[in-house]
């Protein structure tokens, strides 16, 4: 709840640092070397990554449950006339319950990093089931430096998800001096069952 109010606290203020309205690199390089599909976009703010990703042909949900963030990604949507490509949800990324379908691609900067204790294994459970079998999370994270942190994740988490995912990519950087970060790229390798 306290992290809830303290990110609708931040759209409140109008300038959250952590949207830039610049979609990463990364982002790019998946999109240039990936055939469109359908892509989900966890916490996906004002809708930055899910218009990037529909400029590039692929259908896009984005999920996040700060109504404010929403309303601005919608309305950008529609000043992009993109309406017909991508739908912004309002809701939980742990709560996938709104959510149809499967996806292509999941799509993660900055959200699983916030989670801990069961929530972990929760939404690696809901990716695994919400990917194609050979779908993609591209996820972007903080890494704990220190143990006794409170944010970030740690290679235990990373090693939740590889419960349910492959991991195929890996790159290690960092945000700042003292924020290590990681960009790390998971298949779903398990075959569609009939």
């Amino acid at each position: 709840m306290a992290r809830k109010i303290f990110f609708t606290f931040q759209y409140l203020m109008n300038n959250p640092p952590w949207d830039t309205g610049i979609s990463p690199p990364e982002v790019y390089q998946f999109l240039e070397k990936n055939s469109p599909g359908v892509a989900l976009d966890l916490g996906c703010g004002t809708g930055t990554n899910v218009l990037t990703m529909a400029g590039y042909d692929w259908q896009v949900t984005g999920i996040d449950y700060v109504p404010k963030a929403i309303r601005i990604a919608r309305r950008k949507a529609r000043q992009a006339d993109l309406t017909d490509r991508v739908k912004f949800l309002i809701g939980d990324v742990l709560n996938f319950k709104s959510l149809e379908g499967k996806y292509d691609l999941v799509l993660d900067i900055g959200c699983f990093h916030s989670f801990s204790g069961t929530n972990i294994d929760r939404y690696a459970r809901n990716v695994s089931n919400y990917l194609t079998p050979g779908g993609s999370l591209l996820l972007y994270a903080h890494i704990k430096n220190d143990p006794g942190s409170s944010h970030g994740v740690s290679e235990e988490n990373i090693n939740v998800l590889g419960k349910f995912l492959t991991l195929v990519h890996r790159q290690d950087g960092d945000e700042g001096a003292s924020r290590p970060s990681t960009w790390f790229r998971f298949r779903n390798l398990k075959q569609q069952t009939s």
